[in-house]
């Protein structure tokens, strides 16, 4: 698999067992964000395969955003091959051939916005392939949501940056918030997993959501001490 490392503020360094080892795929655009929600964790690493090799052995997997699943791994017909945009294959490569191996191996998951949908469709689910007012709110953390009652992590109002969503909801994942505005789904977990949370804003643009990215690294150390 291939990788590049963060950790911390020291984006180099190599392998090393004592830390806990995070497989993901990062836009380049993304990695400052990344790299200021993981400077909490210095016992921990990210691996980003879009840039060099992965470890085999990984005790996490993140998955985050960006643009759309290319149609060979939908499951449903795309009836108009524009609503898929700027799709990246060996992206889908990386991400559909890891995502059966973490959940075989029950590893603490984070799917993030295109995640979210990657770890729906890998679990037999579909998209609704284009939604109106959902790509508008990168930055401001407006939108409110509707949880389902006992969801354990709940952010009351989200940013939202996504023409695409869930529809048909894939084998083992839970419905847990919707947008309080139209029922866009907006967060599900991993029923059989330790922990398995997904959700369609994205965590790493605020200080805010770093709760959620809590509660992945507490499992990543307990589940896989």
């Amino acid at each position: 698999m291939a990788g590049h490392q963060i950790v911390g503020t020291n984006l180099f360094s190599g392998y090393s067992c004592q830390l806990k080892q995070i497989a993901t795929w990062i836009r380049d655009c993304d990695e400052p964000l990344f790299e200021r929600v993981f400077r909490a964790y210095p016992d921990v690493r990210l691996w980003n395969a879009r840039t060099g090799v992965v470890p085999q052995r990984i005790d996490g997997l993140l998955l985050t955003g960006g643009f759309d699943i290319a149609r060979e791994y939908l499951r449903q017909p795309v009836p108009d091959p524009g609503l898929i945009k700027e799709p990246d294959l060996a992206r889908d490569a990386w991400e559909f051939a890891i995502v059966p191996r973490a959940l075989e191996q029950r590893l603490p998951l984070f799917a993030i916005c295109r995640g979210l949908q990657v770890l729906n469709v890998a679990l037999g689910g579909t998209l609704h392939l284009d939604i109106p007012h959902h790509d508008n709110l990168k930055f401001q953390n407006i939108q409110p949501l509707r949880y389902l009652n006992g969801a354990a992590l709940q952010i009351r109002a989200v940013n939202s940056s996504h023409h695409q969503a869930l529809d048909q909801i894939g084998s083992g994942l839970e419905i847990e918030a919707w947008c309080a505005a139209d029922e866009v789904i907006e967060q599900a977990w991993l029923q059989k997993n330790p922990f398995g949370l997904g959700v369609q804003y994205h965590p790493e643009r605020d200080p805010l959501y770093q709760p959620l990215f809590d509660a992945f690294v507490d499992h990543l150390r307990n589940d896989h001490p």
